[in-house]
Formats: C-alpha cells, structure tokens, sequence
C-alpha cells in the first residue's frame, strides 16, 4: 500500500502532534516490518540509492530501529537488500520476488521470524521514506492498543493543498472521527474527488494490523473495489474489517523518483 509523493517539493521529514502513552500497553508485543525490493518502476533499485552514505533502507530501518515500538527487520525482496541490511547491523529476511504486494512480503518475513505467533501486532512501514518521525511509526501501534475494536491502523494528514484533493495519485481517507478528533474509523478510501465543504484527509501507508487481520487480509482476492480505486486498503473493509486512523500533522515524504531522491540527499546535507 505505497505512500504517495506530493507534486510540490516539501521537507523530508515530519512533524507530528499525535500525543503518545509512555508504552504501548503490555498486552501487545508489536514488530516492524519494512517491505522493499529492488524493481520499482520510476527509480530502480531504489532501496540501496545512496542518501549521503547511507543507502536508502538503512535510513528507514534506523529510524523505525529509534520509534522504540519493537524489533525491527527488513523484509527483502532481493539478495542485495538483505546484504546491505546485514552489513549495517539489521535484521533481513528474502522472501520471494514475485510476491504480488507488500503486505504479503511483510506477512512471509513474519512466518519466517516469529512462526510461534509471539508478535501480535504489525507495524508496516514503508522502505522509501528515509526521515519518518518517530510518532509516525508508532501511531498505528498506540492505535491498535487503545481501540479493542481497530482490526487495522493507519495515518491521516489534512491536505496542503486545494489540487491535492483532484489528484488521483493521492488517496484520500473518509474518517468518522471520535470525540479526541485525532482519531477515528475509517468508512472509505478513494482516488476520487469528495463532494461538499469540509476538510480532506490524505492517507499514508504506514499501517498496524493486528496479525490475525494481516494473516485473513493475505489470504483474500482482490476485492471489487480495491481493484477499481487501485486501493488496497479496500480489500479489508469489504472483508469487514475495522480500520481505524490517527491524524498526524504532516505527511511522511516517500521517495519515489529522482527529484524526490535529491530532495533526500539535499535535507540530509542539512542534518550532518
């Protein structure tokens, strides 16, 4: 369930106001997986793409590694990935290539890592956004621990921009939301323009799932509508599930073409 780049340049990093509880309560043993492989489209090899000495995943893995949610693995499409995750000190698992998305590559590491079912919560975060906030990642995991009826969660982020709302490369998320007003369930998820006045809400895919969600999402068809909005996310609801979202107050910036590569480099300059 990829994250969507914006049109217009932004930082590479995120601020979030989501408030967190000092742990996730202890009834839940969360674990990072992050999905990667090599053959993406508009910037291949994308993974191991060089960010002022790092390649790309090592960025993810190290901020995913700081969140503190859980232990944190890699799960790798290709050789090369596992290699240049080993040799930074992480954690790697290779799954098949033709695994058909991520969510299904995140679910093989996990039967390979955890075949006892100790981890019962999933975080999956995304392998090309190199300066995700720490709040960003363990948002969906607080979620899964304060809602008993959340089977999967996610973020949210108010649009930026008016042709935000008319781009459908950007999907935006229809949230009844609760009396927090940070946090909500999720009714739809659409490419489309929404009608009527009111704030839209972007949808990122970091997402949380609790692992028997994840394991009855894997094992479902495509779904009409998921394939007709090209949204994963769908698949989910028209099994029944319950998503849930927090709002978060900036997008997480992907990586997802050249000039999103150098925007990378460009605010890693800035940090050292």
């Amino acid at each position: 369930m990829p994250a969507h780049a914006r049109d217009s340049p932004a930082p590479c990093c995120v601020r979030v106001s989501y408030t967190l509880p000092a742990q996730v309560q202890p009834a839940m043993n969360p674990i990072v997986l992050i999905p990667a492989r090599m053959a993406a489209t508009r910037l291949p090899g994308k993974p191991l793409a060089d960010i002022e000495g790092l390649p790309m995943i090592v960025r993810v893995l190290r901020r995913a590694q700081a969140a503190g949610v859980g232990p944190v693995a890699v799960a790798a499409g290709d050789s090369e990935i596992v290699r240049a995750v080993e040799a930074a000190g992480g954690t790697a698992v290779l799954t098949d290539p033709d695994l058909p998305s991520g969510s299904d590559r995140i679910l093989a590491a996990l039967k390979t890592l955890d075949p006892a079912g100790r981890h019962d919560v999933v975080i999956n975060l995304q392998g090309d956004i190199p300066f995700v906030a720490r709040e960003a990642v363990a948002a969906p995991a607080q979620l899964l621990a304060s809602e008993p009826r959340c089977d999967v969660s996610t973020i949210v982020v108010a649009e930026a921009d008016p042709a935000e709302r008319a781009n459908p490369d950007i999907p935006k998320a229809v949230v009844a939301w609760g009396a927090d007003g940070r946090t909500g369930k999720a009714l739809y998820f659409t490419r489309s323009v929404l009608y009527g006045d009111g704030p839209v809400w972007l949808h990122h895919g970091i997402y949380g799932y609790r692992r028997e969600a994840l394991e009855r999402f894997c094992a479902a068809p495509p779904s009409p509508l998921e394939t007709r909005e090209r949204l994963e996310q769908l698949r989910a609801l028209e099994l029944g599930m319950s998503i849930w979202a927090a709002k978060v107050d900036e997008a997480p910036i992907s990586v997802d073409n050249p000039s999103d590569l150098e925007r990378a480099r460009a605010h890693a300059r800035e940090l050292a």
